[in-house]
């Protein structure tokens, strides 16, 4: 017993020693402005990261085409099997902290060449049963090397998790940031489609006036200038359209399916209003991506005590219990009962500085996770910050460019009409189409920037994940 004895006394002394291996988890002072800026904050009442796509989209093509891309696109499928990786690896070496029983069993007839007492040759004929079970190599855990593996693994397991959120938020986002694109895109070719037909008969009405003597030769070709404007747009827009729809193809994960409902335009999308921007701090616990960063640093800082455990010697305990026996009648039998244990002690000496290297990595690296974490939180305040800016500003900006095409569309108006009755030259009515035709392209531009802008305020509060699509 004294033996025993001395080892349990020696495992209480090294546990309560051991406390100070595992570091306290690095922390900073949050890098934002205690709240958004009070100009562009909006006084509603709705948390976003509560609201699924569903809810605050209203466009049922772009439902059915987030929908394609949740299920098919092949980067969320990798990440989805990051995740699963990570979660085996976390069992397993979660595994690690209880002992590994095993059984075993065998049974050997063997004849071996012998001499007798008067040293003539004879054969040797024996039989050997064994059954037991025993523990391989079990590690003691007294410096928390193993738990803090563990550790490592639960945290960048977690940390996977939330970086596939992360992703499946993007996707959302840039499945409906491309949609708002292509949607200006067709409204810009069909603009551009109706100026050119509107300017060729214009053209064709600037070419009877030449014939007549009516107009000079250079009213001609400035409505073939115009015209040829048009065109130009209309070639420009179409190659847009056909580089978007391929940008869509891969997002989805697929071809454009051909049964998708009745999209809406630009103009019809609305969103859900009265968002709740919360403070920088709700952010922390409501984007996967800082989320991530987290676990990382969380990882990163057990990784530190890892490495602190391997200064001390490491203690492993291997035992086995069971029966053995020469007759198989016999194997049962009390006096059959065996067993061994015994502990071994591995305790480094001189490795030349290679540990106090692994110690200086695992610092190092706990110090860029803090940076990076830090940067994560600066961004995604940045993020907030810019949409609630442009939900304010383009709102403007919509309001302004629609009262600019209202009022190029007087000016050409009162251009044409002083040109037929002949106080205006053509020029004048070229300007003002050219200036119409540009205030129309502008207000769409604005608009498709305004239904991104509140894609963009959606996807950085957090929303998005609650819902049927909702991937873990």
């Amino acid at each position: 017993m004294k033996p025993i004895f001395t080892i349990s006394a020696a495992s209480v002394l090294m546990l309560a020693g051991c406390a100070h291996i595992t570091p306290s988890l690095t922390t900073t002072e949050l890098p934002t402005a205690q709240s958004f800026d009070a100009d562009y904050r909006p006084d509603g009442t709705i948390v976003a990261s509560e609201l699924s796509y569903q809810d605050y989209f209203n466009d049922p093509k772009l439902h059915a085409l987030i929908e394609s891309a949740l299920n098919n696109n092949r980067d969320l499928l990798a990440a989805t099997a990051r995740v699963e990786q990570a979660r085996a690896q976390f069992r397993i070496q979660d595994s690690r902290r209880l002992p590994t029983v095993g059984a075993d069993g065998s049974a050997v007839r063997a004849r071996t060449p012998s001499v007798d007492s008067n040293n003539n040759p004879v054969a040797v004929t024996f039989n050997s049963f064994d059954v037991g079970v025993g523990i391989a190599s079990y590690e003691l855990d007294f410096w928390g090397r193993v738990k803090n593996l563990t550790e490592v693994a639960r945290s960048q397991y977690l940390a996977t998790v939330s970086a596939q959120r992360a992703f499946y938020l993007s996707l959302v986002g840039d499945v409906a940031s491309t949609y708002f694109d292509l949607i200006e895109t067709e409204e810009q070719i069909t603009l551009a489609a109706e100026t050119i037909a509107t300017r060729e008969k214009s053209l064709k009405l600037a070419r009877l006036r030449l014939d007549a003597g009516v107009t000079s030769a250079l009213d001609f070709h400035q409505a073939e200038a115009l015209l040829t404007q048009a065109q130009q747009a209309l070639s420009t827009q179409q190659l847009s359209a056909a580089t978007i729809r391929n940008q869509l193809t891969v997002l989805i994960g697929g071809r454009l399916p051909k049964s998708l409902p009745e999209g809406l335009s630009l103009g019809e999308q609305t969103f859900i209003a009265g968002l709740d921007a919360g403070l920088p701090s709700d952010l922390l616990l409501v984007r996967p991506d800082i989320i991530a960063a987290e676990q990382s640093l969380k990882a990163a800082n057990a990784n530190i005590a890892v490495a602190r455990a391997a200064f001390f010697p490491t203690i492993s305990l291997t035992g086995r219990t069971g029966l053995s026996s020469s007759d198989l009648g016999d194997l049962f039998s009390s006096d059959s009962l065996t067993w061994r244990f015994g502990p071994s002690i591995d305790l480094p000496i001189f490795d030349w500085g290679a540990r106090e290297a692994d110690l200086g990595l695992a610092k190092a690296q706990e110090m860029e996770s803090v940076a990076n974490y830090d940067k994560v939180v600066q961004t995604a305040f940045r993020e907030v910050s810019d949409a609630l800016a442009g939900r304010r500003w383009l709102a403007e900006l919509v309001h302004a460019r629609t009262r600019t095409v209202t009022v190029q569309q007087r000016i050409g108006f009162l251009a044409q009409r002083r040109y037929d009755e002949g106080t205006a030259s053509y020029l004048e009515v070229l300007d003002a189409e050219r200036n119409l035709f540009i205030a129309r392209q502008s207000l769409l531009d604005a608009r498709r920037m305004e239904d991104q802008n509140a894609v963009s305020l959606f996807i950085a509060l957090g929303g998005g994940l609650n819902g049927s699509k909702n991937p873990l």
